[in-house]
């Protein structure tokens, strides 16, 4: 339909990510997805696509590379002619001591959470300035950017650093009708984190709401800032965290 809005999103192939995808197909966004896993990206293609609610197309491969960057842009533009709705929620996590972190684990860290959302809204600002309606930016951070986290230094820096962008973008692209914000999930149960048997356990005593969030606890919150009724909220951060950084206790206590 000539009305229905295009969104993309990267690190999609599973957890938060498909799970906002698909919180985006349900409001009716057509949605262009990346994983850098490519039988994910089919996988989640395939199931959102089942809705038929609105059309979903792939797109495999590094999210920080300038290629997949470009193919994701091109795939939009030649299909539905615009980019109302981008989420840069690809990212990764290396543990490690800040005395022993080694160079190549930073610079990978920074590769993937900074550089790749960066460029991903540099290319989509790009498309965005000459819309009427502008569009709406969200970028993926996490309550370690506000909260100290043991071995998670690299980490905490670099999604410190989204929130920043986000931040200072407002002056450059707000006169475009862009707006871009951040959320900051807390403790989330996903794939990853479900392989962790004492992870429910753990995060439910130290989370004042008494459990950790699910992913479509932070899809809402996400789906809420890309849409029409955040129209005046630019430059912020959203901490979907069920009050653990309003207290902040450890898991390693």
């Amino acid at each position: 339909m000539k009305n229905q809005k295009v969104a993309l999103i990267t690190g999609a192939g599973q957890g938060i990510g498909l799970e906002i995808a698909r919180k985006l197909v349900d409001s009716g966004s057509h949605v262009i997805l990346n994983d850098l896993e490519k039988g994910l990206t089919e996988e989640a293609v395939a199931s959102l696509s089942q809705s038929g609610k609105a059309s979903v197309l792939g797109c495999s491969g590094d999210s920080s590379s300038e290629e997949v960057i470009s193919e994701m842009v091109e795939l939009a533009m030649h299909h539905f002619g615009h980019i109302d709705q981008v989420v840069a929620n690809a990212g990764i996590t290396l543990f490690g001591s800040f005395l022993d972190y080694s160079r190549d684990d930073f610079f990978e860290v920074a590769r993937i959470n900074q550089a790749g959302t960066f460029f991903l809204t540099q290319a989509a600002a790009r498309v965005m300035k000459s819309q009427p309606d502008g569009g709406a930016i969200l970028l993926t951070s996490s309550v370690t950017a506000h909260q100290s986290h043991e071995n998670l230094a690299a980490y905490a820096m670099s999604k410190a650093a989204v929130e920043m962008l986000a931040r200072n973008l407002v002056i450059e692209l707000a006169p475009f009708g862009i707006r871009i914000n951040t959320i900051a999930p807390g403790a989330t149960m996903t794939e990853r984190t479900v392989a962790d048997p004492d992870y429910v356990n753990t995060w439910s005593k130290l989370t004042p709401l008494g459990r950790p969030a699910n992913t479509t606890d932070i899809a809402a919150a996400a789906s809420f800032l890309l849409s029409d009724a955040a129209r005046h909220i630019t430059g912020q951060t959203l901490i979907i965290d069920g009050g653990w950084t309003s207290i902040s206790p450890s898991p390693y206590a």
